[in-house]
Formats: C-alpha cells, structure tokens, sequence
C-alpha cells in the first residue's frame, strides 16, 4: 500500500514543515492497528493464530508500518512477559512520545499478539537484514566505523542488508555525546554518500557480523594503512530524504 510513512515526532515534522505528513502518518497508523485487530480476531482459533495472519498485514500496510505500530503496542503495555528475539526486534524501533500513541497500540489478548509479533518477526528474518542483534556496545563513538541503519529510516524497496551498513566518517553526531546529531557515511553498498542523523542507526555492526563484501568496500574507503584488518572491527540537523533514504 503506498502512503505516507513519517516516524518522526510532532517537533521534528514542525522543523522539517511536514506537519501534514505526521497527522497523515498517525491516521494511517491507528487504521494499521485496528486492522490487525481484525485480523487477529479473524484468524484466531483455539487460542492459536493461523499461519498467514501476520502475512496478511504486512502484504497492505508493509513492514515499516507494522513494525512501527508493534512496537508502540510493545512499548506502551510493558511488552509482553518475555523476550525473545521477536520482542528486541520490536523493541528497537525509535518511538517519538508525542506521536498520539496510545491511539495506535494494539488491543489483543497477550498470547495472541505474541505469536503476531512472532509471525511478523520471523518474516521479517526472511529478508536477511541487520538488526540491534547484530550491533556491539551501545554508545559508542562513531568514527570510521561500520554502522547499522535502521530499515525504517529506508524506503521498503530499498530494505537490504547491502543499504543498511554505512561508514561513519564526520559529523558532530559521531560522538556519543555531542550537540549535533549530523553523521556523514558512506554506503557500504552501492557508495552513495548521505548526512543522516545519529538516531537514525542502531549501531555499530559488531565485527563478528560485517560480511565480505563490506569488508572490501571498508578498506578501500579506509585506505591501505587503516583498511588491513577491517574484519576485527570494534564495532542542518534532518534525516536523509533523497537516494535510498525516507520516501
């Protein structure tokens, strides 16, 4: 389904004068939530979901919406009483607190929502993309390292694992303490140059994970001296909006 996807909050919209992008993209969540409403209750039977109910949602609304209103659901109800991968999956999508949300949250017996969120997750696995389980420390400095962006911050085709790993290289946002929030990257991928905004990665991608073909690009980029043991890796203030970015 095409629409309008804003994640951002009221203040960040005000800035960017896309206020009527956000209230677009707050309708268009809460009709997301009661429709998987709907389909939980649909496909419920005998305190099991059928197989294709998760499937159902993300084939109209994407994984960038569903994602975004399970986990404001997540967030809001104090999740779910365990956590397993689908549950962290979840709980890594950045959720502004005036987006209105207690009017998106899904209202559905705990047991059912789970196995949605599971259903979902593991749909999601299918696509082969980085996620927090894949980052190191948190807060780390971001200089030259591998970075992990979040898929939301993607336009849904262009969600790959290849649009996701970017080289921080300046930008007050590198620090992890810092008033800017400016980080210019590289794309590990395709080698497109973006300014995004710290917020806008999960991470750094722990050297355990970064792939051959990232590896390559990492040491062309970092040159000969800095690009020989790339595989060892300790792994204007507005997000991209052009390239691979938000659209």
């Amino acid at each position: 389904m095409a629409d309008i996807f804003y994640p951002f909050s009221l203040e960040e919209a005000k800035r960017e004068g896309r206020v009527d992008d956000w209230t677009e993209s707050r309708r268009l969540n809460v009709k997301c939530a009661r429709d998987i409403e709907n389909l939980i209750n649909a496909h419920a039977q005998t305190g099991q979901l059928e197989e294709d109910c998760a499937r159902a949602a993300l084939d109209w609304w994407g994984f960038r919406r569903v994602q975004f209103v399970l986990a404001n659901t997540l967030i809001g109800t104090g999740g779910l009483g365990f956590e397993p991968d689908s549950l962290r999956w979840a709980r890594s999508v950045l959720i502004p607190p005036d987006y209105g949300n207690e009017m998106f949250r899904v209202n559905a017996g705990r047991a059912l929502l789970a196995q949605f969120v599971q259903q979902t997750y593991a749909e999601y696995q299918g696509l082969g993309m980085f996620g927090q389980e894949h980052c190191g420390a948190p807060n780390q400095d971001y200089t030259g390292k591998v970075l992990v962006l979040r898929p939301d911050r993607l336009r849904e085709d262009c969600w790959s694992a290849q649009n996701q790993l970017w080289y921080g290289q300046a930008g007050f946002g590198l620090a992890p303490v810092s008033r800017g929030r400016a980080v210019f990257a590289t794309c590990l991928g395709d080698g497109e140059k973006a300014r995004w905004n710290r917020t806008d990665f999960m991470g750094v991608l722990d050297g355990r994970h970064l792939p051959d073909w990232a590896a390559e690009k990492l040491a062309e980029l970092r040159g000969p001296a800095e690009g020989q043991d790339v595989t060892t890796q300790e792994q204007a203030d507005s997000p991209n909006q052009g390239g691979i970015g938000m659209g």
